[in-house]
């Protein structure tokens, strides 16, 4: 963790351009831009600092900017895992002839006896195939 806690102070100090210990939404603004990974309006960053001001003063302090980073980061989990599923289902979930099917063109050959079996480890509410929460259920 302290590694991952000092990458996030080089990040946090990058972005607080003026040095007060916060950023403010127009640092946030010019840093998301320039780093190139997404244009971000003012409002935009407005309405992120004020999601995530836990004091009310709104900026966001160090423990505030690791929360959107981290958010940031399971957001793109969810989505990576959402495109996953979407190789895997069928008619919104995983039946075990579709599970079988994409293990196939994977070049991962599997009785349906055995992906039947699959799914029933992770068929939380019994119902013979993976909804998407069974599936990031699965894949955690």
């Amino acid at each position: 963790m302290d590694a991952l806690n000092g990458k996030y102070r080089r990040v946090f100090s990058h972005f607080d351009e003026d040095k007060d210990g916060k950023i403010s939404p127009s640092e946030l603004q010019r840093c998301i831009s320039a780093t190139g990974s997404a244009e971000l309006s003012l409002a935009e960053a407005e309405a992120v600092v004020a999601a995530l001001d836990a004091d009310g003063d709104g900026l966001l302090g160090f423990e505030e900017f690791v929360e959107m980073v981290e958010w940031g980061e399971e957001e793109e989990r969810v989505s990576d895992l959402r495109e996953a599923f979407k190789m895997f289902e069928m008619d919104g979930c995983i039946t075990p002839w579709s599970l079988r099917n994409m293990l196939g063109r994977l070049g991962e050959s599997k009785t349906m006896e055995e992906c039947e079996v699959m799914i029933s480890k992770f068929d939380l509410n019994g119902d013979g195939v993976l909804n998407f929460d069974e599936f990031v259920v699965m894949m955690s």
